[in-house]
């Protein structure tokens, strides 16, 4: 009675049971990542209790997640709430009110010093898709450590203020010892015939059996700490759900008319996300005009400029600094932060990895290369003398970290020392990335000073200086015009010719295949040619052409994949591509794709009907290609770009 499930886990590395608590901390923090209903939890407070009759509270409360000001302010009140909570519950859940079963009643201890960890979080919803926004809920959490349970109690206010008990949702997650290395979790619901599940913060019983006991028992033996911090562990979760949904809702029709190439549900809701976390007022600086851009208001301040590092290029009037994905201004924005006032403080979000002078090339082989790009922007802040904190933010990308300089390290008055170590250690990175370039000297983490100090001494006086303006002499920002280096700037005409030369060296290639394969080819009327690898390809074309390919991206790989309706390039051999074996688009997926798909039907003519000997391998109602001038379609997206404009 009460058991929903129990399944056993085996800790052959000492995981438990510290493991346990660890993965129950992952469910009262990041409740998310679990039920994808929710965007977070916010912790209002937490602390110990007493078990003592009456239900009297200690006095080691803290509240947690949120500025120190906030934590401040919290930090009292919640105290009291917490205890206020603790003795309403205690009444609620005694004998003379309907006790509950032994399993969820840990408190019950004989022993008045006895304590109990209770902690008080707020669960938030997303938003739906129709309909109201659901509202937050409060749960109770009380984890009795000594015992290996922790119990969570549904709250509802009533019209008094008053917190009660929700008792057909308490559920109670528990961590048994059987022997050796054999232990069990398990989750126990007193009253499991009156569960009601919102389908939101309380799902059917059937997914906590199946769904969140499972990763609680997956998350108590495993023993992968992250190197990275919790998502969004510097602000607070709750003003964060309410200002994003509020601002998803307002450009949630930008996804629908994007000008831009960029998949516009990840950019948008992307940049979103970032907003949310940032959100204040101020302007915008860009080395290119996005095509975006026109899509704002006039109370939006954007301006087309190059930022030089440099004396000309500082923002003493400016509160907060921010650098998304600014490539390679990114360990410049400390730098600029700490000279355009005392009371400038920053936010970059690393993507590409930059040095002062250029690309960053690693120094230390055992940490991931975004750690250690991470770090040396962080240490970059240290030096500028700032507290660099770092926080994740929620949005679609691998590249999610971010660092913070809100406050100095320093007093006023040692400005002026902090600016003299900004540029040594600026010039230091000059001095290293030069050596790299011309003798490929490699500066690694433990030698890398003496070797700067060493090379630093071999420049000339003048080329260890910042020279006037500039803090870097040789610095190379974006060119405003971005140069398209990926064969999508080649003439058609020409691209067209490779395409064909390299279709006829397939379909007329000498066959080399077995007697198998040859009996399986004779059944097969049309011409599938043969599978060359590149370098076969490439020896068969004219140097020009070769030479032409190679001053761009990927080169010859990257124009035959380009031509995707021609080739298919697998394993670094080219073949011609067969699209009667081609999967048909299913219905799984993204909306996005799918619109993309359907307006793309039709709208070029099908390479394989004009050049191919055979014709095409599937008739015209399947292909989507078109066979002849008369299938042909206008492409609806250029219908949307010329209403943009």
């Amino acid at each position: 009675m009460g058991l929903v499930r129990a399944v056993g886990v085996r800790d052959g590395g000492a995981a438990l049971p510290h493991g346990f608590w660890a993965a129950v901390r992952v469910w009262l923090e990041k409740p998310q990542v679990a039920n994808r209903r929710l965007c977070g939890a916010a912790i209002e407070v937490e602390g110990t209790v007493a078990l003592g009759k009456g239900g009297e509270e200690s006095s080691s409360f803290a509240a947690v997640w949120g500025s120190e000001e906030q934590g401040e302010r919290v930090a009292s009140a919640g105290a009291a709430e917490l205890g206020r909570l603790w003795r309403e519950v205690c009444a609620q859940l005694s004998p003379e009110h309907g006790h509950l079963p032994p399993p969820l009643t840990p408190w019950a201890w004989p022993d008045p010093r006895a304590e109990l960890r209770a902690v008080l979080r707020t669960l938030l919803p997303r938003a739906r898709p129709a309909g109201p926004p659901a509202p937050p809920m409060k749960e109770l959490a009380v984890q009795d450590v000594y015992n290996g349970t922790v119990t969570f109690l549904p709250l509802e206010e009533n019209s008094e203020g008053k917190y009660k008990i929700k008792k057909c949702n308490i559920y109670q997650i528990q961590l048994v010892y059987i022997k050796d290395e054999e232990w069990s979790v398990s989750i126990v619901a007193p009253f499991p015939e009156d569960w009601f599940s919102d389908g939101i913060a309380y799902p059917k019983l059937a997914w906590l059996e199946n769904e969140l006991l499972s990763k609680l028992a997956k998350w108590s033996v495993e023993q992968k700490p992250s190197e990275f911090k919790s998502t969004l562990s510097l602000i607070s979760v709750a003003k964060y759900s309410k200002v994003y949904q509020d601002l998803k809702e307002k450009y949630k029709e930008m996804v629908k008319v994007w000008p831009e190439v960029t998949d516009p549900e990840k950019f948008v809701y992307e940049d979103v996300a970032i907003a949310t976390y940032l959100l204040h007022s101020g302007r915008g600086i860009d080395v290119r005009r996005r095509k975006i851009w026109d899509m704002y208001g006039s109370g939006t301040h954007l301006e087309e400029s190059t930022i030089m590092p440099g004396d000309t290029h500082l923002f003493p009037d400016t509160d907060w600094l921010i650098g998304n994905h600014s490539d390679e201004l990114t360990p410049w924005i400390p730098v600029i932060a700490a000279r355009s006032s005392y009371s400038c403080r920053y936010f970059v979000l690393p993507c590409c990895f930059f040095d002062f002078y250029g690309k960053y090339s690693r120094r230390q082989s055992k940490k991931t290369q975004y750690r250690e790009y991470l770090d040396f922007v962080a240490q970059v802040g240290f030096v500028c003398g700032f507290n660099v904190e770092e926080d994740c933010l929620r949005i679609p990308s691998t590249k999610r970290v971010s660092l913070i300089g809100k406050s100095r390290t320093y007093p006023p008055a040692e400005h002026a020392l902090i600016d003299k170590q900004i540029t040594q250690y600026i010039n230091n990175h000059q001095t290293c990335a030069l050596l790299m370039c011309n003798r490929k000297v490699a500066c690694n983490h433990k030698d890398h000073s003496d070797v700067c100090k060493e090379a630093s001494s071999e420049l000339p006086e003048n080329e260890t200086k910042t020279a006037g303006t500039i803090w870097m002499p040789g610095f190379q920002p974006r060119e405003k015009v971005e140069q398209i280096r990926n064969c999508a700037s080649l003439p058609r005409d020409f691209v067209d010719d490779v395409v064909l030369s390299v279709a006829n060296l397939l379909l007329n290639a000498t066959s080399q295949n077995s007697c198998s394969d040859m009996r399986d080819r004779n059944t097969n009327t049309w011409n599938q040619g043969e599978s060359l690898s590149l370098k076969e390809v490439a020896e068969h074309l004219h140097k020009e052409t070769l030479k032409r390919l190679k001053s761009e991206y990927g080169g010859l790989q990257t124009l035959l994949k380009n031509n995707h309706q021609v080739f298919e390039v697998l394993n670094g051999r080219v073949h011609i591509r067969d699209w009667r074996k081609e999967k048909p688009s299913r219905k799984t997926k993204p909306e996005v794709k799918r619109r993309l798909s359907a307006e793309a039907f039709k709208t070029r003519l099908c390479w394989f009907f004009i050049h191919h000997p055979d014709g095409c391998s599937l008739p015209s109602e399947s292909c989507p290609y078109a066979h002849g001038t008369e299938e042909l379609r206008q492409s609806q997206k250029i219908k949307k770009k010329k209403n943009i404009q």
